[in-house]
């Protein structure tokens, strides 16, 4: 042990937000309404793709993946953010800790992964229209779907598994939330292969993804300016560009925090705010952007508030 002093208490302290007392609670009141929306917004996807059988198609059972990996990484960040904020405490066990950082760690290898299924679901729709109902039957997606998440689950498995054996001699988050690298600055164990195991996942996942974007949307663009088609061009295009901006912004947001913990000279307060932003705007944005862009969601939607409506209307004249 060369006598280092390693620290055993269960608890560990996140970074405060450094509130003042009479913000606090209009601060939480925000951040219980920003869940809601999240939670709302993500399961009216979810539930309106499982209970209409005309969305039971490919794109759409990729993409209720989406909203679950949102989900996971918005509860685990909101959940423990909202104590944080009312209690005014920023101790937290080491368990629970962990249990945060490997759901926001699924989340965004999840949903990065999923976008990346998205796109071979796209590319197959578009340059293989007449091979698509062959290619994606429901087993093959099932088996996509399953060694997605089977992917996710080995790949955040190991990195967390590696933090682990290692003792901690430290108890201060440089986050208002737990991520891997905040806890493996709690250690004062040699971190090498952790290191080099984080860099790999992450380089594999922006090869896997990076370049399977690259090459679905080449082929892509390449076919909608080959069809003389004008409304299936338009179509396509307006499919693909919803698509690309849910990607770009969960990987600017992603690409930065992880190069932030890499650059010191980076503030503290902007490397937090964009970790934060991370777990914020994409579960926000992506439900709303699916449900107005793509028409047959917002169709359903809309249907589904108009019924509840009428049924509200006629039990009142019933009443």
């Amino acid at each position: 042990m060369n006598g280092t002093y390693y620290n055993i208490t269960p608890y560990v302290n996140l970074l405060s937000y450094n509130l003042p007392p009479e913000t606090v609670i209009p601060t939480f009141l925000f951040a219980s309404l920003s869940y809601v929306i999240i939670l709302f917004c993500n399961l009216i996807l979810i539930l309106t793709i499982i209970l209409n059988k005309c969305l039971h198609q490919p794109m759409y059972l990729f993409l209720i993946n989406l909203p679950i990996s949102d989900l996971m990484g918005s509860s685990a960040f909101f959940i423990q953010a909202m104590r944080q904020i009312l209690m005014k405490s920023q101790t937290i066990s080491y368990p629970t800790c962990v249990t945060q950082a490997f759901f926001i760690h699924i989340y965004a290898a999840g949903t990065m992964f999923m976008l990346t299924v998205m796109a071979y679901d796209r590319y197959i729709a578009i340059c293989w229209p007449l091979r698509y109902n062959v290619v994606m039957t429901n087993a093959h997606i099932m088996k996509v779907i399953t060694l997605t998440w089977l992917g996710c689950l080995v790949l955040i498995g190991v990195l967390f598994g590696l933090l682990l054996r290692l003792p901690r001699c430290r108890s201060e988050l440089t986050q208002p939330y737990c991520d891997n690298p905040s806890l493996l600055m709690l250690v004062c164990e040699n971190t090498s292969i952790n290191n080099i195991y984080g860099l790999f996942s992450v380089a594999l996942t922006q090869v896997i993804a990076n370049g399977m974007m690259l090459f679905t949307y080449l082929r892509i663009l390449i076919a909608c300016f080959r069809s003389k088609r004008s409304d299936t061009k338009a179509k396509a295009l307006q499919t693909c560009a919803t698509h690309l901006l849910v990607f770009l912004l969960l990987e600017c947001l992603g690409l930065f925090t992880i190069i932030s913990y890499r650059l010191r000279a980076i503030p503290l307060h902007l490397r937090r705010f964009i970790g934060v932003s991370t777990l914020i705007f994409p579960p926000t944005l992506n439900p709303i952007i699916y449900g107005l862009k793509t028409k047959e969601i917002r169709d359903k939607i809309i249907q589904f508030f108009k019924n509840i409506s009428l049924r509200t209307k006629l039990n009142c004249i019933h009443f």
